[in-house]
């Protein structure tokens, strides 16, 4: 059933349809899993895809569906709301079908843009374990990932503190000599904290830590978690967190995780999130969690153990990407299938009026404040003129080789002339589109979208990646710039072209994925800039170095790994009912 998703807050929709939600076992009979591939948690359950892949390892794989979107207001255009709609739709029309989403972040949940659930009759169920935790990925993330500032920030005080003689007897360790100006790694936690951006530690006498210059990220930005996104199995996680990069020493060589000997405790605290936790549509579709959001530098792809999983269980896969195509499709594209090896059948863009008009020339969208009534009243003009950003990522997708699918994610504000206006610039565009009422009307919303989807995994498509792992640094960031962003060419300030550089002349690099780092508000650099800005440079700022998840990092503008909480965070709304606990007032 459906319920009034107009009237009805997201996470009553959720209370409502947990009643039904079925068991650990009961899934267990569902999915045809042996009673050791499901290991309960509570109400949840993860999959040991170890034996799973290894009792399947013979089957054939399913489709592989991606979904992404046209470039986004800052609300988000309903990419994990369009996964969910998707296979409640494919569900309806009988067939075998599941998922794998990211797990939210703690500091989206408490700031304006909520848990990322989906939404309506279209979401992830139980929402409040979904959105406050779930089964503790990110907390074994942020503990793991802490470990080695530990341990780098403690070693830093214990070389201050001793001679060569009484260090070797005390730790017996040689000294690493870390360069604390050329400090990497950083502290994280799972909050919107813009006062830890820039912080100095170790305050104090000479007992109390190392005095120096740190910072803080959002946990779901460490590398830990980049790492998780992209391995195989647990001797692949272990031997990745032993090779992160903390620092320089003095004479400019990289100072490991396995240098301060601390790799293997990271993979202890770690050893469990290989697992994907299995949750479920409103409707009862499967979908697997595993690995998160930030697309900038942690990929912002479900990870590829659940796409894994899920192409052994499921006859169609739906899998999500984050951001829009130009960062999400491109990093599916280039670096997470280059990785795993998996090719798509499709992908689908996910489409809204409100963006189109945004686009299109439309007044500002603020997160936290009303939309401005342009955004909810018929306005051919805007929606024709933005349009155009939709064609850009179309474009996109089919230099990979795929013809994408538009969905329509349409608002019930949204009217039909409004979307005739989308289908038929898409289609001009050499695009299927569809409409999807998914939000609204669960999976009876979505058998047009589940059909294209079905006939687009159906045709051939010739996927082929933008560039060969031959090619250099520079060279790999003008082609996305260029092919992808739509940029004139690219600018490298002389410390980044100086590191970039120094990375093509060693070639132990050139294995390294290319990891763009930009706004996801814009095609550009600027988030300003709508629509498909024209005759413009990318400027890239520094290189990151991600050793561990063999990631080379560019960045183009000013990008913080730590968001800001805003004026009218979403916590001044969330309760528990004293009496039942439950908790209210999740979106």
């Amino acid at each position: 059933m459906s319920y009034n998703a107009v009237e009805m807050a997201d996470w009553q929709i959720s209370e409502e349809a947990e009643k039904n939600m079925p068991t650990p076992d009961e899934w267990r009979d569902k999915m045809g899993l042996e009673k050791d591939e499901i290991l309960p948690m509570g109400r949840l359950a993860k999959l040991d895809f170890m034996k799973i892949i290894d009792r399947t390892k013979d089957k054939p794989d399913g489709k592989y569906i991606e979904v992404t979107a046209i470039t986004p207001t800052p609300l988000g255009e309903g990419k994990s709301t369009t996964s969910c709609g998707l296979m409640e739709g494919l569900g309806k029309r009988g067939m075998n079908v599941g998922g794998a989403l990211r797990q939210p972040s703690g500091g989206p949940t408490m700031n304006v843009k909520g848990t990322a659930a989906g939404g309506g009759n279209s979401l992830l169920i139980p929402m409040t374990e979904f959105s406050l935790g779930l089964t503790g990925d990110i907390n074994d993330i942020m503990n793991a990932h802490n470990l080695a500032m530990v341990a780098m920030t403690s070693r830093m005080q214990h070389e201050r503190n001793y001679n060569d003689e009484q260090l070797q007897r005390l730790t017996g360790m040689p000294r690493l000599d870390i360069d604390p100006t050329r400090v990497e790694l950083g502290w994280i936690m799972d909050f919107c904290a813009q006062s830890l951006r820039n912080i100095v530690i170790g305050l104090g006498g000479r007992f109390d830590g190392y005095t120096m210059q740190s910072k803080f990220g959002i946990a779901v930005g460490s590398e830990c978690m980049a790492i998780l996104a992209v391995i195989r199995d647990l001797a692949d996680l272990k031997k990745r967190l032993n090779e992160i990069t903390v620092g320089f020493d003095k004479s400019g060589k990289p100072v490991t995780t396995g240098d301060l000997e601390v790799g293997n405790a990271m993979t202890a605290f770690m050893r469990n999130t290989i697992n994907p936790t299995l949750m479920c549509t409103a409707e009862y579709n499967p979908c697997m969690v595993h690995a998160g959001p930030f697309a900038n530098i942690a990929v912002g792809q479900s990870s590829i153990i659940a796409d894994r999983v899920g192409l052994k269980l499921f006859d169609y896969h739906v899998t999500e990407s984050g951001f829009a195509a130009d960062i999400g499709f491109e990093k599916f594209w280039n670096v997470k299938s280059r990785f795993s090896g998996l090719k798509p059948h499709v992908s689908v863009l996910t489409s809204t009026i409100r963006a189109l008009k945004m686009h299109g020339g439309g007044p500002k969208v603020v997160a936290g404040i009303a939309l401005p009534e342009e955004y909810t009243r018929e306005n051919l003009e805007l929606v024709e003129k933005g349009c155009e950003n939709m064609v850009h990522h179309i474009n996109t997708i089919r230099k990979a080789g795929i013809n994408p699918v538009v969905c329509i994610n349409r608002f019930y504000t949204d009217t039909d002339a409004e979307c005739a206006v989308v289908r038929k610039a898409a289609e001009a565009a050499g695009a299927r589109c569809a409409e999807s009422k998914h939000w609204e009307l669960g999976g009876d919303g979505a058998l047009e979208f589940a059909d294209a989807v079905i006939d687009a995994c159906n045709e051939e498509n010739d996927f082929k990646f933008l560039y060969p792992l031959e090619m250099k640094l520079r060279d790999r960031v003008e082609k996305i710039a260029k092919e992808v962003y739509g940029a004139d060419g690219v600018s490298w300030t002389p410390e980044a072209e100086g590191k970039a550089k120094m990375l093509e002349s060693d070639p132990k690099y050139d294995e390294y994925a290319t990891m763009m780092v930009k706004t996801h508000l814009s095609l550009t650099h600027d988030p300003v800039r709508k629509g498909v800005p024209k005759g413009w440079i990318l400027p890239i700022r520094d290189v990151l170095i991600y050793s561990g998840a063999k990631f080379l990092c560019p960045c183009a503008g000013a990008i913080s790994l730590m968001p800001g909480t805003g004026s009218n965070p979403a916590f001044r709304r969330i309760d528990v009912d004293e009496n039942t606990g439950k908790v209210t007032g999740l979106f």
